[in-house]
């Protein structure tokens, strides 16, 4: 069995929980209070994902992450 790398991004709620998504896997997201807790239940959510998904799916190449100031 290979070993496959997967992006996540983590962001953090306004009551504090931690915020899990995989860009390459369409509806994988996950939450969780501490990050040891967010990266246990991510790697379980991706595996679920690729159950449904299907094992063929690639990640992309991760470039990287900007913030844009937009005035509203």
């Amino acid at each position: 069995m290979r070993q496959v790398t997967y992006t996540v991004l983590i962001e953090q709620d306004e009551t504090g929980a931690y915020i899990a998504k995989v860009p390459d896997l369409r509806g994988c997201h996950t939450h969780a209070r501490s990050i040891p807790e967010l990266l246990k239940r991510v790697r379980e959510a991706i595996e679920l994902c690729l159950e449904v998904e299907g094992k063929s799916v690639r990640p992309l190449r991760f470039i990287g992450v900007q913030q844009v100031n937009v005035a509203v």
